[in-house]
C-alpha cells in the first residue's frame, strides 16, 4: 500500500529556494518515500523523532512516519551543515 507524501510548509519554502537541479533530485527522492518510506540508506535520527535520506551526497530530506495512516511527513530538507541545526 502507498504511502501518502507531504511536504510541512517551512520545508516547502526551502524547496523552492532551490536551484532546479537539487530541487528535482529532492522531489524524486520524496516521491519515492511513497513506495517505500523506509529505503535502504535511510537512518533513525538520534535526539529528535524522525528519518533522514541522503540526497546527491550532500543534501538530506528528514521525515516521519506514521505507519497507522500511511503518511510520510517531511520536515525539513537543506544542505548537511545545514539541516541539523
Amino acid at each position: 500500500m502507498p504511502y501518502r507524501v507531504e511536504i510541512d510548509a517551512p520545508a516547502l519554502k526551502q524547496l523552492e529556494k532551490l536551484d532546479r537541479q537539487v530541487r528535482e533530485r529532492l522531489q524524486a527522492a520524496i516521491r519515492k518515500l511513497a513506495d517505500d518510506p523506509r529505503p535502504p540508506g535511510c537512518r533513525l535520527l538520534v535526539g529528535r523523532p524522525g528519518y533522514r535520506i541522503k540526497v546527491a551526497k550532500d543534501w538530506r530530506v528528514i521525515y516521519t512516519v506514521a505507519d497507522g495512516v500511511a503518511l510520510v511527513l517531511v520536515i525539513e530538507l537543506g544542505h548537511r551543515r545545514e539541516v541539523y541545526r
